[in-house]
């Protein structure tokens, strides 16, 4: 278990590296890829939130109990009275009649304080990704409803613009049908688009307030706040090298490295467990003072040392069962740790291939389907106009086009959603484009 023990005192080192520049890196940088606003809202939910908090004040008490756990334990000071006669209860009658002072220290076995120490470095590791883990959740949950909110928010601008073209349609239809050159089924065609876009809007309006109380919860505000949607985002134009990503991943995922603490602690464990076979040392110094016996003569004092060691008789139920138990635990954390690190790769490659595809999907609305549309609706229109086409397929070659629009946003959003996704399985900021 060698091994193990050089894992550990490495994880010291790591750890107290990572406690040093982490604030620094926190202040500098958001977690995750992020506009400025949405920047603003993930510090906000990281400094409020209280699991967080918590979480921190967590981690900063195990970290105290680190030199605590590697420390000796307090001396003892006692003072006695030896060999008094009880007929008389006198200090000067017998000669073995004594005043005794005395100091013990209790001292573990040879690096048994190291192990403690170490086991408990890693006992506060693993709270400090798991604390880690959290931060990158709730970012990737305000991201999460933060795009929804714009995808929302865009939905309704389009649902005004239909509305609005409809509106104008409808008036074109009104008038064509009263000078008895339209159908009346136009006008009542117009006006039950009218009443889907109305029912429509209320729907959307009613998810924009969902959404933003799902975001004021996250950011733990005490009383409702608007939050402004994004405005129009950019294509991210990402060309993701996943077998980088993959590597990212395996070295930066806090849950990983939650597994990783998780097996250290374990190994160190096994050594302490190996270690309880030796006996700990009890060592004790006394002073005894002597004062004249009877005869007046001037009695020597004493002193006397001693030390006590306890002896592993029981070693079948307790020290061979307490190793028996750290060793199936060793097993059973490393076999979480190489599930995750075998289905982690996989994961990643699923988040990067949907971000691909929505991709493929939006150039493709945009590209060729959104301006196809656009052609179709302006022939339709001039076809309706002379009579050649019935307004009931004119309204919708209107529509189509913005309701293209509005599947391109949708395409849009799950991007940044998906990269949101990706880099909290990153722990990070992507770091790896495939070179163009």
């Amino acid at each position: 278990m060698d091994g193990f023990a050089k894992k550990a005192c490495a994880a010291i080192s790591i750890f107290v590296f990572i406690l040093l520049i982490t604030p620094a890196i926190l202040q500098a940088d958001s977690l995750i890829s992020a506009p400025q606003a949405l920047s603003d809202l993930i510090d906000e939910g990281l400094a409020q939130n209280k699991e967080i908090q918590s979480m921190e004040n967590e981690v900063e008490s195990l970290k105290e109990l680190i030199p605590f756990a590697g420390s000796l334990p307090d001396p003892r000071l006692g003072i006695g009275a030896l060999n008094v006669p009880t007929d008389t209860f006198s200090f000067n009658q017998e000669p073995m009649t004594q005043k005794q002072i005395f100091i013990a220290q209790k001292l573990p076995w040879f690096s048994k304080l190291s192990l403690r120490s170490q086991r408990q470095t890693t006992i506060a590791n693993r709270e400090y990704w798991v604390l880690q883990a959290k931060r990158y959740e709730l970012a990737r949950q305000i991201a999460v409803a933060y795009y929804e909110l714009g995808y929302a928010a865009s939905g309704l601008e389009i649902n005004g613009r239909m509305t609005d073209l409809v509106e104008q349609l409808r008036k074109v239809a009104e008038s064509r049908y009263a000078t008895g050159k339209g159908l009346q089924q136009d006008v009542l065609e117009a006006h039950v688009e009218l009443t889907k876009l109305l029912d429509e809007r209320v729907s959307l309006e009613r998810e924009s307030r969902n959404l933003e109380d799902r975001i004021n919860a996250l950011l733990n505000r005490d009383r409702f706040n608007p939050v402004t949607p994004p405005g129009s985002l950019s294509y991210p134009a990402l060309k993701l090298d996943v077998g980088a990503l993959q590597d990212q991943s395996l070295e930066q995922n806090p849950q990983l490295a939650v597994r990783q603490a998780e097996v250290d602690r374990a190994g160190v464990e096994i050594e302490l467990a190996r270690k309880d076979y030796y006996p700990d040392m009890d060592f004790m110094v006394a002073y005894g003072q002597r004062g004249e016996d009877m005869t007046g003569r001037d009695l020597p004092d004493f002193v006397s040392g001693s030390v006590v060691v306890n002896v592993p008789l029981w070693y079948k139920t307790r020290q061979d069962k307490q190793l028996a138990a750290t060793l199936k635990r060793l097993a059973a954390v490393k076999d979480g740790y190489r599930n995750l690190f075998e289905t982690l790769p996989h994961q990643v490659n699923a988040l990067a291939t949907d971000i691909g595809k929505f991709q493929e999907n939006y150039r493709l609305y945009t590209d060729a389907l959104v301006p196809q549309a656009e052609q179709w609706a302006k022939s339709s229109l001039a076809a309706y106009q002379v009579r050649e086409l019935e307004f009931d397929t004119m309204i919708k070659s209107q529509l189509q086009v913005l309701r293209l629009e509005l599947q391109s946003d949708r395409y849009l959003f799950n991007i940044y959603q998906k990269r949101a996704e990706l880099e909290e399985l990153l722990g990070g900021r992507i770091q790896s484009l495939e070179k163009r």
